[in-house]
């Protein structure tokens, strides 16, 4: 099964929960850049991932592929069930189903 690629590059991921998402920032200079986020709403116990954005920038390098596998990765690890309504995230799914068990 194939394991997803993080990128190369320093980065750090947060969760905003009083915004219902989960940030990732480039850090590999001395202020951290905002790369982009993934946008959530809570439905019950089901958190309903509804877009992962990222800045044009940072586009095809990688950086929401990473953002995507760190977030369901935490999900995991809060035993949480998700929902996607995101098509990249659909599609990440697709391509990695050792997440799918995520799924409500």
């Amino acid at each position: 099964m194939a394991e997803p690629t993080k990128v190369a590059t320093p980065y750090a991921v947060t969760e905003e929960k009083g915004r219902s998402r989960i940030v990732i920032h480039d850090v590999h200079e001395d202020v951290p850049v905002l790369v982009g986020f993934l946008e959530y709403r809570m439905d019950g116990d089901v958190r309903t991932i509804l877009h992962t954005i990222i800045d044009e920038a940072y586009a095809r390098q990688g950086w929401a592929r990473t953002l995507v596998t760190e977030s369901l990765e935490r999900f995991s690890q809060d035993d949480a069930k998700i929902r996607s309504m995101c098509s990249y995230v659909d599609r990440y799914m697709e391509r990695f189903p050792q997440y799918r068990s995520l799924l409500a």
